[in-house]
């Protein structure tokens, strides 16, 4: 798999996980990416709610009552929702620099929602291309604007 060319000079794009920077111009075997991530992010979800079916029978097998059965459900539904919330967010703003510890725990708990979240955004671009297209669209622009000044022998301008 060849990158593609980027500038010698200037701004270089960034990378995405699984996508390197393919994302710039669609090319590298893009579409196939993106239908891999959506098919791995599934993948991984559905073997996910697997799992916790057994750990849910085997709450039941061990007959814990119906509040911790309830407070199981809803602690995986909840960091489920928020994390699923934060992913989302996150491929438009970029990552979140004050994660707490907290925070990161609520997200390992609600992987389903983070899976979910790239399934989705996958299934339209790359998760997080937006956001970094943003940002390599505007620094290639005040690129282009600095270059564009410095252009000309300054020796030839006449007195300032």
């Amino acid at each position: 798999m060849s990158e593609p060319p980027t500038p010698v000079t200037g701004p270089r794009p960034a990378p995405l996980r699984f996508f390197g920077t393919t994302w710039v111009r669609h090319d590298g075997h893009y579409a196939l990416r993106r239908a891999g991530v959506a098919t791995g992010s599934l993948t991984a979800a559905f073997g996910g709610c697997l799992v916790l079916r057994f750990a849910h029978q085997g709450l039941a097998a061990g007959q814990v009552g119906p509040y911790v059965n309830l407070l199981v459900l809803g602690t995986f539904a909840l960091c489920s929702a928020l994390a699923f919330r934060r992913t989302w967010t996150g491929f438009r703003g970029g990552p979140d620099p004050g994660a707490t510890p907290p925070a990161r725990a609520t997200m390992a708990l609600g992987f389903l929602g983070t899976l979910l979240a790239y399934f989705l955004r996958s299934l339209a671009e790359a998760p997080g291309e937006k956001r970094l297209r943003a940002r390599y669209e505007e620094e290639r622009a005040q690129y282009v604007r600095r270059v564009a000044r410095r252009t000309g022998n300054p020796a030839k301008r006449g007195p300032g």
